[in-house]
């Protein structure tokens, strides 16, 4: 009887570790990232990985929690500035694929035309090296500044070599610039942070074209590139179902990637 007792217990617990999977912990910005974990979550249950998804809303974190080893993968931003803040931090940071790419744009509540700018008229742009410079360089193919070399990537307020109208460029982090808009011109968002603040695309006066190279990755240790679960959520996010999804719902401001 003990041994019949001791089995339906051991039963029991296995069919309760199936049913839990192996846990899984991704970081990512709650919009559109955490929206297309979400959508693959239960497609992760199936195949046996216990997706948590923990959100953040800046882009310094998210990789820290990785560094840590507090969440296993991260899902949040592009190779330029994973490559630039490992660098910078000293953390082996690695991209295990693309999934999607968030055109950066100019929007503004006062013009309807990238013309419209008058001089000493003020745009916030991103303060960190890689979206800040990705920000000059869209307004420098707009023809507002013109940088010393519009092909390098980190360039800063620095490198502007001419600013015909005298705009005054601010820098500030992502998670603050959309709520500033109001106040200013213009202002270069990223799509997430835009979107998530209600930003629409009606207010788009200046927008990079497809050939952007700022797909958005996810990003784990190096070493852990192989690991199963994150190869099978990578099967998931490149998944015919997300394309779809993202076509439909953003039309044109976030673009698949894969």
């Amino acid at each position: 009887m003990k041994k019949i007792l001791a089995l339906l217990v051991a039963l029991a617990l296995f069919v309760v570790s199936c049913g839990k999977g192996e846990k899984l912990k991704v970081g990512a910005t709650p919009v559109p990232h955490g929206e297309f974990l979400k959508l693959v979550k239960d497609d992760l249950k199936k195949q046996g990985v216990d997706l948590e998804i923990v959100e953040f809303n800046d882009y310094i974190l998210p990789n820290k929690a990785l560094a840590d080893k507090s969440i296993d993968a991260n899902f949040f931003q592009h190779v330029p500035y994973m490559e630039d803040f490992a660098k910078r931090n000293n953390i082996p940071l690695v991209s295990v694929g693309n999934v999607h790419l968030e055109p950066m744009a100019l929007y503004s509540k006062k013009i309807k035309n990238i013309k419209d700018l008058k001089p000493n008229d003020t745009l916030i742009i991103p303060n960190d090296p890689t979206n800040g410079g990705r920000a000059l360089i869209l307004l420098d193919k707009a023809g507002i500044i013109k940088l010393k070399d519009n092909k390098k990537l980190d360039s800063t307020t620095k490198d502007i070599a001419s600013n015909p109208k005298k705009i005054k460029i601010v820098t500030l982090s992502n998670e603050q610039i959309a709520p500033r808009l109001v106040e200013v011109a213009g202002a270069i968002i990223n799509s997430n942070f835009a979107i998530n603040a209600g930003v629409t695309k009606n207010e788009i006066i200046l927008q990079e074209d497809k050939n952007s190279p700022y797909a958005n990755v996810v990003t784990v240790l190096k070493g852990n590139e192989n690991d199963p679960r994150i190869q099978k959520l990578m099967k998931a996010l490149q998944s015919e179902k997300v394309k779809k999804y993202i076509e439909e719902k953003y039309e044109g401001r976030i673009i698949p990637a894969f």
